[in-house]
């Protein structure tokens, strides 16, 4: 028997891109409150110079943990030297189109694998505000990956992960109930369809007579409209540390 212990194999690819970033790669961000932004702007002496992110703020500002642009690329080289990114639209003079108020959507392909972020300037301007854009949406990109979503959930993403499984509850046959149609099963699973990507491998899995029942086809578009909904949703709306 080897006494040594086993050495953990460091993951690749996408996989690493999961892996939680180290302590000396997390920064901390300074997110006053309004009233705590205009008391300092009112009174200077109201802040202090903060030994945890160097800012000067007010004393009883809240900080959040994040990834900053220079260890977020590190990541991604480590995972992937090819990786690259590129706006989603391009202007008449062939520069990044920029929305009304200066946001900025990516594709990110890492791997071979591609997917959209959104990135804004925070109130930035000038060449500061088109830096923090890329920035921020590559951080929002790389999160669709899963870069740093120990430091911007909430939660606990993995609470249940120890809890134990209930016991599957013996199925009690009802010799009166009518069999589901093929047409019913197949628009029930179409409805249960998590992700894109499922939806497509469900659909694919029908049989063509199946495909052409009306049911079916109100199901794969009702779920399509809604998976793409919750997606924009989603993208818009994450509040993800900087």
């Amino acid at each position: 028997m080897n006494d040594m212990t086993a050495v953990k194999a460091r993951p690749e690819g996408l996989a690493l891109l999961r892996e939680p970033f180290p302590e000396h790669q997390i920064s901390k961000l300074p997110k006053p409150t309004a009233q705590q932004t205009a008391d300092v702007k009112a009174d200077f002496k109201k802040g202090i110079r903060c030994q945890l992110c160097g800012a000067w703020h007010h004393k009883d500002v809240v900080h959040l943990d994040y990834v900053g642009h220079a260890a977020l690329t590190d990541r991604l080289l480590d995972c992937d030297p090819a990786w690259s990114w590129e706006p989603v639209a391009f202007n008449d003079q062939g520069s990044p189109l920029m929305e009304n108020d200066g946001g900025l959507w990516i594709r990110l392909t890492v791997c071979g694998v591609t997917r959209l972020g959104y990135g804004n300037p925070d109130g930035k301007t000038g060449g500061n505000a088109v830096k923090e854009t890329i920035g921020d949406a590559l951080r929002n990109a790389a999160m669709r990956f899963g870069a740093a979503l120990d430091l911007w959930h909430k939660g606990d993403l993995h609470a249940d992960d120890d809890v134990p499984a209930p016991k599957p509850q013996p199925m009690v046959e009802d010799r009166h109930a009518p069999m589901p149609t093929a047409a019913q099963t197949a628009a029930q699973s179409l409805t249960n369809a998590d992700s894109m990507e499922q939806l497509s491998a469900i659909w694919k899995d029908i049989p063509r007579s199946v495909q052409g029942e009306t049911a079916v086809i109100k199901a794969k578009d009702d779920r399509k409209a809604a998976l793409a909904s919750k997606a924009n949703d989603d993208l818009q709306s994450d509040e993800i540390p900087y």
